[in-house]
C-alpha cells in the first residue's frame, strides 16, 4: 500500500456520493482522484487529502485515478450514521456502517423474514459488469414494463458509485433498482450476502428479473480458478439454492488479444465447468458460423452440457436493442469492435425475458 498526501485543486465532476478531484500529490505529480461522500465527506479545492496511489503506481485498472482515504482538519470529519447496525468493509479503517434490508430495523424485516424462494425468477449470472446493460436493455426492449434489479456482489470493485454504466442505466430505465450484496455497497439496498439481496430483488422489489454481476473490474491471474468468473457460478448455485431460474450470460470475444479469452473466455468455462454444481440454462447467441463453431467446440471441450441446458437465441443476427444512450465498452471495446461480446449478453437478456413471460 502506498499513502500520499494532496491538494485537492478543483473538482472536475460529481454525482450521487462521488466525487471526481483533481489533484496535486505531495510527491510532486498531478492527477486525479475518487472521493466517496459516505467514506470521506465533501472536498473542495483547496482542502488536503490522503490519497491511497498503490493501484495507480502498479498500473491497474482504476482508470488512473487514486482514491480519497481522509481530509486532514480538526474535529469530527464526518458524522453521517445509516440508520442500520450492519457494517461493511469490516475490520478494516474504512468500515461503515448500512440500513440492510434484511436487517431488524429495516422496514422490509417482516418480509425477509418470511421470503425463502425465488419462486421461479429467471436471474441472469454475468461474468464481467459491463454484462448488466446489455442483458437489461435486451429484456426491456421485450417489454418496457419488465421489473428488473441488479444485484453487484464483492468480487471486483466494491463501491457501487463507481460504476458510471450502472448510473447511466438507472437513468435510462433498463435497470429499476440496485442491490450491493456482501462486502459492496452503494446500492440502493443493501444485503448481507447474494442470497438475501436475491430474495430482497424478488420480495421487496418485486422484480421480474435479476441480474447478478461483480462490480466494475475483474481480476485475472491466467490461473485454472485465480479470476473473478469463479462468482458466476457461484451465483448459478446461490440462485438455483433458492428456487429461481439461472441463466448464464457467455462471456465470447473474437477481439480479445488473450487467447485465454478468445472464444468462450476460460473464466466463463471454469465458472460452468467446475464451479457450478446445479444446472443453468446457457444462453447462446447467433453468430456466424465460422464463429459459432468455436463457440460450440469450446463450451463442448469443456464439459458445459454434461449438467446444463442450451438455450439459442436470435439475438447477434437481429439489429441490437436500443441502449437508450447508455455508452457500453468492454475492456475498452465497442460493439462494433468485439460484436460476439454484446450479442452474448443481448442474448442471456432475451432468454430471461422468455422465462419471465412463461414463453419458454
Amino acid at each position: 500500500m502506498r499513502l500520499v498526501w494532496a491538494t485537492v485543486t478543483d473538482v472536475v465532476g460529481e454525482a450521487p456520493g462521488v466525487l471526481d478531484l483533481a489533484v496535486e500529490l505531495d510527491d510532486g505529480r498531478h492527477g486525479s482522484a475518487i472521493a466517496y461522500l459516505r467514506l470521506c465527506g465533501p472536498c473542495v479545492s483547496g482542502d488536503r487529502v490522503l490519497l491511497n496511489t498503490t493501484a495507480v503506481d502498479l498500473d491497474l485498472g482504476t482508470g488512473g485515478r487514486h482514491f480519497v482515504v481522509a481530509r486532514s482538519g480538526e474535529g469530527v470529519a464526518l458524522d453521517a450514521p445509516a440508520g442500520g447496525h450492519i457494517m461493511k468493509l469490516r475490520y478494516t479503517p474504512m468500515q461503515i456502517d448500512v440500513a440492510a434490508v434484511e436487517a431488524q430495523e429495516s422496514e422490509h424485516h417482516a418480509v425477509m423474514r418470511e421470503a425463502s424462494s425465488l419462486d421461479g425468477m429467471p436471474v441472469v449470472c454475468c461474468g464481467l459488469h459491463s454484462q448488466v446493460p446489455l442483458v437489461a436493455a435486451a429484456a426491456k426492449r421485450a417489454d418496457r414494463n419488465i421489473r428488473i434489479a441488479y444485484c453487484m456482489t464483492d468480487g471486483a470493485a466494491l463501491a457501487l458509485e463507481l460504476s458510471d454504466v450502472v448510473r447511466a442505466s438507472r437513468e435510462a430505465g433498463l435497470l429499476d433498482a440496485t442491490i450491493s450484496c456482501g462486502q459492496a455497497f452503494g446500492g440502493e439496498y443493501e444485503a448481507v450476502n447474494l442470497h438475501s439481496g436475491l430474495l430482497a430483488a424478488r420480495h421487496v422489489l418485486n422484480a421480474d428479473i435479476a441480474i447478478v454481476a461483480i462490480g466494475p473490474g475483474v481480476v485475472g491471474t491466467a490461473t485454472p480458478f485465480g479470476h473473478g468468473g469463479v462468482a458466476q457460478g457461484e451465483a448459478v448455485n446461490a440462485v438455483a439454492v433458492l428456487g429461481g431460474v439461472p441463466v448464464v450470460c457467455l462471456r465470447i470475444s473474437f477481439a480479445d488479444a488473450r487467447a485465454r479469452h478468445q472464444g468462450v473466455s476460460h473464466h466463463t468455462r471454469a465458472a460452468l465447468a467446475s464451479v457450478a454444481l446445479a444446472a443453468a440454462k446457457v444462453a447462446v447467441p447467433t453468430l456466424p458460423p465460422e464463429l459459432a463453431a468455436r463457440v460450440d467446440a469450446d463450451l463442448e471441450e469443456a464439459g458445459v452440457w454434461e449438467i446444463h441446458e442450451r438455450v439459442d437465441s436470435a439475438e447477434g443476427a437481429t439489429p441490437p436493442p436500443p441502449l437508450g444512450g447508455v455508452q457500453v465498452a468492454t475492456m475498452g471495446r465497442s460493439l462494433a469492435d468485439d460484436p460476439a461480446f454484446f450479442a452474448a449478453a443481448f442474448a442471456s437478456g432475451e432468454i430471461a425475458f422468455r422465462i419471465a413471460r412463461s414463453v419458454l
